[in-house]
């Protein structure tokens, strides 16, 4: 098998300070910021014992793709790419709510509906759904950004009375948020797919609204095929999905569900490998484009020499 990048440790000259994420490596040096997208990969809010060849390659490009894409909609926070696993860019202020915006009855929103409740995150859903209709339009239901856990949801009323941010600053956070989605949704519907849900990230620089983070990945969003969905919803059968719900199936069926007391299943090469198939697929059926992995023999030493000749050359 590859090699996968489990973590990084470098040093930088000026110095910066360094978070690990659950899956990102993120370097800050005054108002700059250098990410490195690891191979982990995290479920149920854990990161799983093994890492996954190409993954952090594949999320990288992707969150470039849409980036790139949206940056008519919306100013964002990356400058440039220097290696398959790397991104630079503007070091902003996150705000600490996460924009969720579902199309559809699914996950989360499912599970409360089917417990019988009919409000999520103060916004009403309507009556008579099944799993995996669309709601009459998308829905927004933020959460709050938690440091360690799970985060949890919070209406727009708790996000203003709490003063996490103003009333001006949300209005823009929805006004993106509904634009970078139907943005999403129209690229989504011309390779196939139905982008079902996401989140977006923001932040603030010089008191002006940028999109951090990554958008439209297998990680942070769910997409189904759209050939054969109103037939499978007619049916009352499970959609086809495109996303990261199948590590999360493997792990419910091994008997995880990130519940305390349980014990994390060792992950064998068959699986780990069928993981990064998988994520190739996603990588190529979203982009349209053909994935050309790179060099894992030594990849935090490709990573070194591709900063060389950038102001993140390592010390």
């Amino acid at each position: 098998m590859s090699d996968a990048l489990r973590e990084t440790n470098f040093t930088f000259d000026p110095p910066a300070d360094l978070y690990r994420g659950k899956v990102r490596d993120v370097y800050r040096r005054g108002d700059r910021l250098l990410m490195v997208a690891s191979d982990r990969i995290s479920s149920f809010d854990h990161v799983l014992p093994r890492a996954i060849p190409h993954k952090g390659q594949i999320l990288n490009q992707i969150a470039a793709h849409f980036l790139h894409a949206t940056r008519d909609i919306c100013p964002n926070w990356l400058e440039s790419n220097p290696d398959p696993n790397v991104a630079v860019g503007k070091a902003c202020t996150p705000i600490p709510v996460e924009m969720v915006i579902r199309g559809y009855l699914v996950g989360h929103g499912w599970r409360e509906y089917a417990a019988g409740r009919r409000t999520l995150c103060g916004v009403p859903m309507p009556e008579g759904m099944k799993e995996a209709d669309a709601f009459p339009e998308p829905i927004i239901t933020p959460a709050t950004k938690a440091e360690e856990g799970h985060d949890e949801d919070i209406s727009r009323e708790d996000i203003l009375s709490r003063g996490i941010v103003s009333p001006e600053v949300y209005a823009k956070l929805e006004e993106y948020t509904r634009r970078l989605f139907s943005r999403g949704t129209a690229m989504a519907a011309e390779r196939g797919l139905i982008l079902v849900d996401t989140k977006y990230e923001f932040g603030l620089l010089d008191g002006e609204v940028y999109l951090i983070d990554e958008i439209h990945t297998p990680d942070s969003s769910r997409y189904f095929y759209a050939d054969g969905y109103a037939e499978r919803q007619q049916r009352g059968e499970h959609q086809k999905q495109l996303s990261k719900e199948f590590v999360r199936e493997w792990l419910m069926a091994h008997d995880f569900r990130g519940l305390e007391g349980q014990t994390m299943p060792d992950m064998p090469d068959d699986f780990v490998h069928s993981v990064t198939q998988r994520y190739t697929e996603l990588y190529e059926l979203i982009t349209g484009k053909p994935f050309a992995p790179a060099d894992t023999t030594n990849i935090e030493a490709r990573i070194a020499n591709n900063l060389a000749t950038t102001s993140w050359k390592p010390a």
